[in-house]
């Protein structure tokens, strides 16, 4: 299986702290909505069958149900998944998002080519292998559907900014919470995804300030970067 078990107790725990917005899921909070709105423009999700893959608490799968998607998240980490599920139970969205504990590799097999859209966001840094997970992703996209993903690149701004200053200057991040060695460079996400069969449509980097809480799209992939691909 593509799943690195210290990666997964990280999550596991830290699971009842996701639905904080000032807690150590803070800046998954103060970029959900850049993310949710670089989605949205491509693909306009309502009505669309949407897959969250490494979905965690659920942060962007229940923003996507809210905006009309039949939405579905997966992860491998059981305490982040119940935590999602508690969550939209409690919000009245418990029949519209459905939730399950897999891979995408295996979950690739009983529903392939199943959504229209396929997001694996801030996810594949913490996978051994990411172009297995992509490749498994692809699998799951129905022809003419879309695919976004989003990771760190690995250069040393990266290192600093991601690193060294999200995790121990400015303590937004627990220590340990990312692999520096585990960073993709935008070339290599982007033959990852042209070798599961994608065409990348788009490459944009987002810009996070975690003093104003700020976020917003920028031209340069330098730090954080989503990726725009379409399954022909």
């Amino acid at each position: 299986m593509n799943v690195d078990p210290n990666e997964i107790q990280k999550f596991e725990s830290l699971a009842h702290r996701w639905w904080d917005p000032d807690g150590e899921f803070r800046p998954l909070h103060d970029i959900n909505s850049t993310r949710l709105k670089y989605i949205d423009d491509r693909a306009a999700v309502a009505g669309l069958r949407v897959l969250e893959v490494g979905c965690g608490g659920g942060i962007l799968t229940q923003s996507l149900a809210e905006l009309g998607a039949v939405t579905t998240g997966i992860d491998v980490a059981s305490g982040p998944l119940k935590v999602a599920q508690l969550r939209a139970i409690e919000t009245q969205m418990g029949e519209k998002i459905r939730y399950i504990e897999t891979t995408a590799e295996s979950f690739a097999e009983v529903e392939p080519e199943s959504f229209d859209v396929v997001a694996a966001l801030e996810m594949l840094e913490h996978v051994p292998d990411y172009r297995s997970t992509v490749w498994a992703i692809a699998k799951l996209t129905r022809p003419g559907g879309t695919v976004f993903l989003s990771t760190i690149n690995r250069n040393a701004k990266a290192y600093v900014m991601a690193v060294l200053g999200a995790e121990y200057l400015l303590n937004l991040l627990p220590r340990g919470t990312h692999d520096y060695d585990k960073f993709i460079k935008p070339s290599e996400l982007a033959s990852a995804a042209r070798d599961a069969g994608l065409l990348v449509k788009d490459i944009s980097g987002y810009s996070y300030n975690p003093l104003t809480r700020g976020c917003k799209l920028v031209t340069n992939p330098s730090v954080n970067y989503l990726v725009y691909a379409q399954k022909p």
